[in-house]
């Protein structure tokens, strides 16, 4: 999109903001004029600024930006700087990403744009849009994200007001998907279709979508937050890597409390930073998570770090002062004691299947099947965006569903359009078939879009399992993350072989490569990786992991996982091996 905006897209942006003063009006909260400081005794976000610097705290920059004016506020500068065609500045980058819009200098000199997707759950017409978008704004194609959602990238500076508006004439926001803002909510993605399920997560993370939305106070956290809800399903969602966990579970009777499947509590998980959300001990009613979820929020933001923004999550709170004292703080919030159980009340919970999200699998209505489809590291194009809309058209409901894992289900398929339909997948160029080491495969955006990143994570990774695939066949799961940086978007530190990104020095030169885990894994198997190796260049990578696998496959037990397997050797051994590998492939 270039030159100015259309008289109706000038009309449509004015109401927008007018709109938004309305609505703050009504609620009483300041309106801000011209970008003056706002002064609200109920500003939750200001009332825990004003307590840090009466402590002697001296805010960060991103802080006093938020204090000058609320971000959301903020769309006509974002539309100002559209018309001159000029990407945002200092704490201007910041600032946008309320919008979604992340401006990604000096990988790109472009926008990349995050949408906001409640439990990954998209219908066709949704996509086909999205493609449209992608085709018009932005770089022809879209990221599935780790969090079940979808990226576009590519946007030249001209572009967000106009994404922004197509996105809502979809049914999309990309509204606090990015900064200080709770995150896209995920939920199993074989919700209310998995024969196993304990809860349909759906209108769960669908009412806990549009109560953030709603509610303008919960965009003033001290950093960013995720809350997801699994439900007892085949596929995982990853909930114990969140802020707040919702997990569902099985009560047994005779415990103090009514028998029957509530959602248990976790709290602060950020296995970027070694730690899963952390028992409570509390059990909630399926439709009450929104008010226990408001009141975490609310003591996050009284108690979180506004003065140093690597100590500024939950976990850190938790940290400082424990689960038990957040937990009275929370009942304070909310006005009435939290329900709590012994652990023995809560029966084990259904098993998962680690490849659940790849392939033909049964879904709990008679004659009906999904499909997951399989994506190299995560990336689909338009045209393969309006095909499978297509496909989920003529064989399903109509609906796509995001998951963790970087890949999509088609959902609702009978069982005699399923060959049909999985030729249709392959038509596109797509399979809905994949290798154990193909569909454990997960890499971060790296440094072909994120300034952050140390190395080309979604290149490596394909390169990796085609290094892998011709010399070794597993017939186990196995999980291999990439991720570019610190910040784990990959969550390396939950897989079987985890590669964090480094720069690595070869003679007078510094070079693309990884420091080496492994051993992560995540909910029944929850374990952070251990380094073995640091500072890999990557050609040295393929080697050493496929002799890692190799004496897997050949030295377990009957039916010993990786993780298990690598967890009963020292460091000295699996080091060791990657050695040999290194000096047989030089």
């Amino acid at each position: 999109m270039s030159g100015p905006f259309s008289t109706e897209q000038q009309e449509y942006l004015k109401g927008f903001m007018f709109g938004v003063e309305a609505r703050r009006a009504a609620a009483g909260l300041p309106l801000a004029p011209g970008g003056g400081e706002a002064s609200d005794p109920n500003d939750l976000q200001r009332a825990a600024q004003d307590r840090t610097v009466a402590a002697g705290g001296k805010l960060v920059a991103e802080e006093e930006a938020k204090r000058k004016k609320p971000p959301l506020l903020r769309f006509d500068e974002i539309a100002a700087m559209a018309q001159e065609g000029a990407f945002p500045k200092g704490t201007d980058v910041f600032l946008t990403k309320y919008f979604g819009l992340f401006y990604v200098a000096p990988t790109q000199n472009a926008y990349m744009c995050r949408l906001r997707i409640p439990g990954g759950i998209l219908t066709a017409h949704q996509m086909r849009g999205v493609a449209d978008i992608a085709d018009d704004l932005a770089g022809g194609f879209a990221d599935i994200t780790t969090r079940a959602n979808l990226q576009l990238r590519e946007i030249p500076a001209s572009a967000p007001p106009e994404i922004v508006i197509r996105l809502s004439e979809i049914g999309l926001t990309s509204r606090g998907s990015g900064a200080d803002n709770i995150r896209n909510v995920t939920g199993s993605p074989t919700a209310g279709i998995d024969p196993h399920e304990l809860l349909d997560t759906r209108p769960h993370t669908r009412a806990m979508h549009h109560f953030i939305l709603h509610h303008p106070e919960l965009y003033g956290l001290p950093r960013k937050f995720n809350i997801a809800y699994d439900g007892g399903g085949a596929v995982a969602v990853l909930e114990d890597t969140n802020d707040i966990a919702f997990t569902a579970v099985q009560v047994a009777d005779g415990f103090g409390v009514p028998p029957g499947v509530y959602y248990r509590l976790g709290l602060g998980g950020i296995t970027g930073h070694k730690d899963f959300a952390r028992e409570t001990g509390v059990i909630v009613a399926p439709d009450e998570t929104i008010p226990l979820a408001n009141a975490i929020l609310r003591v996050f933001i009284a108690e979180g770090n506004r003065t140093d923004r690597t100590k500024a999550r939950l976990k850190y709170v938790l940290d400082r002062i424990g689960i038990p004292a957040y937990l009275d703080k929370v009942e304070a919030e909310l006005g009435r004691p939290l329900t709590r159980v012994d652990a023995a009340a809560i029966q084990p919970r259904p098993v998962q299947d680690r490849i659940g999200h790849i392939g033909v699998h049964k879904q709990k209505q008679e004659g009906r099947s999904y499909i997951g489809v399989v994506f190299p590291v995560g990336r689909v194009t338009s045209e393969r965006m309006r095909g499978l809309a297509a496909i989920a058209d003529r064989y399903g409901s109509a609906q796509v569903r995001l998951t963790v894992w970087q890949n999509l289900l088609v959902p609702d398929i009978a069982e005699a359009d399923i060959p049909a339909a999985c030729a249709a997948i392959e038509a596109l160029g797509l399979d809905w078939k994949a290798s154990h080491l193909r569909a454990g495969l997960v890499a971060c955006t790296g440094n072909a879009g994120c300034k952050f990143s140390a190395s080309n994570t979604k290149k490596h990774a394909t390169d990796l399992v085609e290094f892998l695939e011709p010399r070794i066949t597993v017939d186990a799961p196995v999980n291999i993350h990439l991720t570019g940086c610190h910040h784990s978007c990959a969550q390396h530190y939950i897989s079987d072989f985890g590669l964090l990104a480094a720069k690595v020095e070869q003679g007078e030169d510094m070079v693309e490569g990884y420091d080496l885990h492994v051993g992560g894994g995540a909910g029944a198997h929850q374990a952070i990786g251990r380094l073995i190796r640091p500072g890999v260049v990557f050609e040295d990578l393929p080697p050493m992991i496929l002799a890692l696998l190799r004496e897997w496959m050949r030295s377990r037990e009957p039916n010993e996982s990786f993780q298990d397997w690598s967890a009963a050797r020292d460091d000295a051994t699996l080091l060791a091996l990657t050695d040999a590998a290194h000096a047989e492939a030089a």
